[in-house]
């Protein structure tokens, strides 16, 4: 059955128009445990919310798919990197990084402030008080009202 999430990226880092440019990338570098899961819960085919943060307007930039299953972060085994976990090794990885798939930038982001107010969106994560998981699940009315909103 497909799933839906909700990608956090600051887009000074990896923006939804790198992956446009890329087509494909790793969704590496994630250090919590919950995020992890729900990483490693993504199935080939589920559909994904772009969601740029911390960088003014904050919202959804677009849609991905996941391509791959997550395969071990190997980021976290990089000392160069900044995701470098000394704890994590090639026997026991602990991060995951599933590849994801550009499919569509939206012609104008839906902002926070927008999900916020619509009421068809009440007790999504991204809303909520506090919310900073940057890999969250998101329910198919949710990701439909979202790419809805983006078209108007």
């Amino acid at each position: 059955m497909k799933k839906y999430w909700l990608l956090k990226s600051e887009p000074s880092c990896y923006s939804i128009d790198d992956l446009a440019k890329d087509k494909t990338a790793l969704w590496t570098g994630v250090r919590n445990f919950q995020a992890r899961n729900f990483l490693r819960d993504m199935k080939v085919g589920d559909l994904v919310l772009f969601y740029h943060s911390s960088e003014p307007p904050m919202g959804v930039f677009g849609v991905a798919k996941i391509a791959a299953e997550a395969v071990p972060d190997t980021t976290a085994l990089d000392k160069e990197d900044d995701h470098y976990d000394p704890k994590a090794t090639k026997e026991n990885p602990i991060w995951f990084a599933p590849k994801v798939a550009f499919s569509k930038k939206f012609k104008s982001p839906v902002t926070l402030s927008a999900i916020k107010f619509n009421p068809k969106l009440e007790g999504i994560m991204v809303a909520a008080q506090g919310s900073r998981l940057s890999v969250q699940p998101v329910s198919k009315e949710h990701f439909e009202e979202i790419v809805k909103m983006s078209s108007t």
